[in-house]
């Protein structure tokens, strides 16, 4: 709800729930979504003769993208934020914890490689330009991106930095009553233990009060939390429409295989660096020259993306695409 101040977060991240950790949650919709999207999106290129796939392996394609980011991003995640999940076992499906994907723990920087991989095996095995479904996924996988932030602030995960401006904290900026549980020491809930009880279970009970809109537990708790930046909607808008039609504005005309590929990694990259100044590095991740994990990789996006932008204008190759006006032979 929207009070005087901050928007306090009580999204609830399933969209139908089944009990227990299982349940349609919105992020997995949000992949479905972004999937869809992207499977239209690459009909349409191929259709209008903007790309040299055949309408008939698109979803031929389009599988080996939907696999890339799956195992990708789950594999990225692990190894690049959380390789303790390699050796973490329990009694529940899926039992090794690096198959609970229902539990969250997605990279976008691994999901980029496996899509990579694959797409370059599909073409050779499709004999396609090598590089050109790269430009095909770095254009149609915008929408995707977008949906996959909006999960994440439905989520409530991948918290901003706090904000740090003065007075009282903007309506854009976020609250979340879940504060409590990682700093159960720092907020003065004692006016609400004879309404709620204060046994074990007390605080986790304050935080489902405050997202189910009881307004006496939100007026003692919502002054006291912090407001943060709203990170993960930044990074929708910089990751979506941004990325979008800075990818569009370079195809406009034919390009050489690769150009769009190069450009998407380095344009991706820059914004990345920059909204990541307004999210929270990652639980555990140390900093490395005060960047952050994402930053970092990021930094390496950057310059693998500039140095195939540079092979690929340099290359002896036949300017694909065009979305104003495409390429015929």
């Amino acid at each position: 709800m929207f009070l005087a101040e901050s928007y306090l977060h009580s999204l609830d991240p399933y969209a139908i729930y089944l009990g227990g950790d299982f349940g349609i949650r919105w992020y997995g919709l949000a992949y479905v979504a972004g999937f869809l999207l992207a499977w239209w999106m690459a009909l349409w290129l191929s259709r209008t003769a903007r790309s040299p796939i055949p309408v008939a392996k698109v979803g031929d394609m389009m599988m080996w993208i939907i696999g890339g980011v799956l195992v990708g991003g789950r594999l990225g995640y692990v190894l690049f934020y959380d390789p303790q999940l390699l050796i973490e076992f329990d009694g529940s499906f899926p039992w090794w914890q690096v198959l609970a994907i229902h539990r969250g723990g997605m990279a976008s920087h691994g999901g980029m490689i496996g899509v990579i991989l694959g797409l370059l095996w599909f073409a050779k095995r499709n004999n396609i330009p090598l590089l050109h479904p790269l430009d095909v996924a770095s254009f149609i996988c915008t929408p995707g991106l977008f949906l996959g932030r909006l999960a994440n602030f439905i989520n409530g995960e991948l918290w901003g930095e706090a904000w740090d401006g003065e007075g009282e904290a903007p309506a854009w900026t976020v609250k979340y009553p879940e504060e409590v549980l990682v700093n159960p020491g720092g907020f003065n809930l004692e006016p609400l233990r004879s309404q709620i009880g204060g046994d074990t279970s007390f605080h986790q009970r304050v935080v489902v009060e405050a997202q189910n809109g009881n307004e006496s537990v939100i007026a003692v708790l919502q002054p006291q939390l912090t407001a943060f930046y709203p990170s993960q909607l930044i990074q929708a808008i910089t990751d979506g429409p941004l990325l979008l039609a800075a990818v569009a504005l370079v195809w406009l005309r034919p390009r050489k295989p690769g150009v769009i590929g190069g450009s998407f990694l380095m344009f991706y990259g820059a914004l990345r660096m920059i909204t990541e100044f307004y999210r929270q590095p990652d639980a555990g991740v140390a900093l490395l020259a005060g960047l952050s994990r994402g930053q970092q990789l990021s930094l390496i996006q950057i310059a693998l993306g500039l140095a195939l932008l540079l092979w690929s204008v340099s290359r002896n190759t036949t300017p694909i695409g065009g979305l104003l006006r495409p390429h015929t032979n």
